[in-house]
């Protein structure tokens, strides 16, 4: 891999990283449940674009589907916490 990848590379984990900084500010600051539910779904999807990095990284292509199948379990779980938090939100 060349110098100019590695910093690409480099960059965009750096920018992941602060991205799961922030989310992770929401999810412990977050006023409602509803936040905290969004931002545990936005961590999910940047771990699994961190993962993703990691496969283009080292040009390993076996990992794909399981990050098909976290990225879908991720999503599958936000919208049933949403639809839980929801009916909860309904009957007070």
């Amino acid at each position: 891999m060349n110098d100019g990848m590695t910093i690409v590379f480099v960059v965009v984990l750096c920018m992941l990283g602060l991205a799961a900084a922030l989310t992770l500010v929401r999810l412990l600051l977050g006023p409602e449940t509803l936040d905290r539910i969004v931002a545990l779904d936005v961590l999910v999807l940047l771990i699994v674009a961190a993962a993703a990095v990691y496969v283009a990284y080292y040009e390993d292509g076996s990992n794909i589907p399981l990050l098909a199948a976290v990225a879908l379990l991720g999503f599958v779980g936000s919208a049933s916490a949403m639809r839980l938090a929801e009916r909860r939100e309904r009957h007070r």
